[in-house]
């Protein structure tokens, strides 16, 4: 580092120094860490300890951004703690399972005190001094009581701050922002606009009603102490998803991301174009590397989960201000948030005899296919130079059906592998045990799907009575296939031929051939939702499961029309679906007395397993 640059940072740690006991970047120095990349550590810890810093920088020795001067970016936000918060985090967890989730569900309980703001690394301990000398300020005029008042509307559920309270907040919020430019030079805008605390935004309109009977259960009188919380975040992943790990991934490519459990995961909407299917392209949180990663390994994330909390200052006259428990109490909200597992209804006997009295579908995604495991090369490693097919590894099918255009015809068309076959007959078995009785089969003309409903129909020992219908209507979405044109399947004869009990009588609502290439989301939506309705017209009005066996997108664009929910947003879509995992299942009944489908839970549970990466056993042998 140049000499002017260890002169300045020299100078910050002389500052540092004076306000704290200890320095913590004296031991990042001592280390042999640059002053730059130990403050920017410092930084992204939330400056609680060297050690924690240390262990930051030891994780990102890869990172190619370490030397990037990008600072965090900072907000502050008042946040409830005790008896109002727990009541607002039982709204959070009905809300989110009787309505699905929105935007509120995105960050934990809070009033925005200031929009986010950019503050140099070297200078955010200054944000620290900016917090308290505000808070102390205002600690004897803070009200006691923050009155909440309820207010609704087509798309926003929340609480008003009452103005004479809002007043004095705001006026806190204006002493932190120049406080916080005159000690941290940081361009801070508080919010002078009507102080609010969001239950529900951006939500479905027939949603409304609920979540306003249960935003009427909270009572806002409820004992609370405020605490106004600094929190930062990465600014460069703003607009990205995030991802949780929730199994430990060790990559088998260079160009794979290696997974620890908890791992956080920003992705890139944009850039999933490169990613085959079931994996995505992300950078770690912890590491700060890219790389490729199965995305059934993870879970969508919250917002804020990501959000590093730096210092807080409870407005209490009776508390200390820095004593643990308030830390305690204001850390907690991040981690209760997330609703809590609730037992799967249908595995009881009663819930499941209610489903069979009923009719029902199910939706079910094809098991795993070659591709998804091999890559977009999978057949030139299972072709012969004269064009016929071997095994080359036992996750290939130990064989493949003929077809008109030869082995070319499966590059657009995978087969299932291995594990796919049995996944299938995994949850065709599971299907007998629970006793569901399955009325009529459906599945799309891909060949993945077409194998992965015989496998079921085998293990329910259905095979021989029960004809499969090939319903082209229910296809993948014509924009994600490979070319310009769709992909050519086999014929009903070829299937036959291949010993599938396909129906020749059965006639769709989509014809191959009138499907649309490179569709739009919204011809994608309408047609799924017109194959529903036509396949459903022709099954028995009694009792008994109607089965689907389409892609990851049916589970949602064909419960979505029977559920009456309109069509999701086109890019939340688009991740949902990379989320789901083979023989992933939707299970809807119909209620006729009341004239309308629910969502159910599935007769069966869900089939979760790890990775099973190549061996050669020859570099085994040279390499020990």
């Amino acid at each position: 580092m140049a000499a002017r640059e260890m002169q300045v940072y020299a100078k910050v740690n002389s500052k540092l120094k004076g306000r704290t006991a200890a320095s913590l970047l004296d031991p990042l120095l001592d280390m042999g860490f640059p002053a730059h990349t130990a403050l920017k550590a410092l930084a992204a810890t939330g400056r609680k300890s060297a050690k924690e810093a240390a262990e930051w920088l030891r994780c990102h020795c890869n990172d190619p951004s370490l030397d990037d001067p990008i600072p965090q970016e900072y907000a502050l936000f008042l946040c409830p703690t005790g008896s109002l918060l727990e009541k607002l985090q039982e709204f959070w967890r009905e809300s989110k399972r009787q309505c699905t989730k929105n935007r509120a569900h995105e960050v934990f309980p809070h009033i925005t005190l200031c929009d986010f703001f950019t503050c140099e690394d070297q200078k955010v301990e200054y944000l620290y001094e900016a917090l308290k000398r505000a808070g102390d300020r205002m600690l004897g005029s803070f009200p006691s009581v923050v009155p909440l008042v309820l207010h609704s509307s087509i798309s926003y559920l929340g609480f008003f701050v009452s103005e004479g309270p809002a007043d004095v907040i705001r006026e806190f919020a204006t002493i932190f922002a120049t406080e916080a430019a005159v000690l941290a030079d940081c361009t801070v805008k508080p919010c002078t606009k009507q102080l609010h605390l969001t239950l529900a935004h951006k939500f479905y309109p027939h949603h409304q009603r609920t979540l306003e009977q249960l935003a009427r259960a909270v009572n806002p009188g409820h004992s609370c102490q405020w605490t106004a919380a600094l929190y930062s975040r990465d600014m460069r992943f703003v607009h990205y998803q995030t991802l949780r790990a929730v199994f430990q991934y060790k990559p088998q490519n260079v160009d794979e991301l290696p997974l620890n459990l908890g791992d956080y995961i920003f992705v890139d909407p944009t850039e999933q174009e490169e990613a085959s299917e079931g994996w995505v392209i992300g950078l770690s949180q912890r590491t700060g590397c890219r790389g490729f990663l199965p995305e059934n390994y993870t879970e969508r994330a919250i917002e804020c989960d990501t959000w590093v909390k730096h210092r807080t200052y409870t407005f209490s006259l009776a508390a200390d201000l820095n004593s643990r428990k308030d830390g305690e109490a204001s850390s907690r909200q991040n981690g209760d948030l997330h609703p809590l597992p609730r037992p799967r209804s249908a595995s009881s006997l009663q819930a499941l005899q209610a489903a069979i009295a009923r009719r029902s579908v199910l939706v079910v995604r094809h098991g795993e296919r070659v591709d998804q495991v091999f890559g977009k090369s999978w057949l030139q490693q299972c072709s012969t130079p004269d064009g016929k097919y071997y095994r080359p590894d036992l996750n290939f099918p130990c064989s493949l059906p003929r077809r008109g255009n030869g082995l070319k015809g499966f590059e657009n068309d995978p087969p299932l592998s291995s594990c796919g076959i049995f996944q299938s007959r995994t949850a065709g078995e599971a299907l007998l045990d629970s006793g569901a009785r399955i009325t009529s089969v459906f599945a799309s003309p891909a060949l993945r799907c077409v194998q992965t409903a015989k496998h079921i129909l085998e293990e329910l020992k259905l095979e021989k009575k029960m004809k499969i219908r090939v319903e082209p209507g229910i296809f993948e979405w014509t924009k994600w296939e490979a070319g310009r044109s769709t992909p050519t399947l086999m014929t009903l004869e070829e299937l036959r031929e291949a010993n599938v009990n396909v129906s020749t009588e059965y006639r769709p609502a989509f014809p191959f051939d009138a499907l649309l290439p490179a569709e739009s989301y919204d011809e994608f939506v309408r047609r799924c939702a017109v194959s529903v309705e036509h396949m459903l017209s022709g099954c028995p009005q009694d009792a008994g499961i109607v089965l689907i066996v389409g892609h990851g997108s049916a589970l949602d664009s064909c419960t979505r029309p029977l559920l009456r929910l309109p069509p999701r947003d086109c890019t939340d879509f688009a991740q949902l679906v990379r989320k789901i995992p083979s023989l992933g299942m939707c299970f809807c009944e119909e209620i006729r007395e009341e004239g309308k489908w629910e969502l159910a839970a599935p007769p069966v549970k869900t089939l979760t397993h790890g990775s099973n990466s190549a061996f050669d056993w020859r570099n085994w042998i040279l390499g020990n």
